[in-house]
């Protein structure tokens, strides 16, 4: 088995146990909020993630740590399932967990995830345009824009949906003419 095979036997099941949890509970979007929360901690701070993914961690020392940053802030049952993930040696997988669960919630959703990589920051009115129009491409009710800066892009931006890239960079531009250029010859 290779390391994403077992990585996605485990992050799946649990990340679909998580969302049960969240249906019978109707807390699904709440839950995604806390799982965003806890992916942003997890961003943010390479510290804590060495320290949780460690399995030399005591089990105590990661449930100590947890609490402290996140059980006044998320759902109990979010809470709990990280416990969880604790007792039973799989917190190394919540990143994946995470993000496999906010994939499930925008199935639910549906809502679709489209991946801006930009020069520079967008403003609130370029995310409102670049958000109808993935609406209008993709046909879904809601869009998850997830913004990255490139500087050398030069220009404009690339929009990923899925399998599906949208190259509006000068960057791109330039290929695309360079290619046909030399097409030419």
């Amino acid at each position: 088995m290779t390391q994403s095979t077992v990585s996605s036997t485990i992050v799946e099941p649990y990340a679909e146990a998580l969302m049960s949890v969240a249906q019978s509970n109707n807390l699904t979007n709440q839950i995604g909020e806390d799982v965003s929360f806890v992916l942003s901690l997890l961003q943010t701070s390479d510290d804590l993630k060495d320290f949780l993914v460690n399995p030399l961690t005591p089990a105590d020392a990661q449930k100590a740590v947890l609490r402290q940053l996140a059980e006044s802030r998320v759902q109990k049952q979010f809470f709990n399932f990280l416990l969880l993930l604790i007792d039973r040696r799989r917190i190394i997988f919540l990143e994946g967990i995470c993000k496999y669960y906010q994939a499930l919630l925008r199935k639910l959703n549906n809502t679709v995830l489209a991946e801006v990589t930009s020069t520079v920051e967008l403003t609130d009115e370029q995310r409102h345009a670049i958000t109808d129009k993935v609406k209008h491409m993709s046909q879904a009710a809601q869009v998850d824009l997830e913004t990255n800066i490139d500087p050398d892009l030069i220009g404009g931006v690339i929009i990923k949906i899925g399998s599906q890239v949208l190259d509006a960079s000068i960057r791109g531009q330039l290929r695309r003419m360079n290619s046909s250029i030399t097409s030419l010859s």
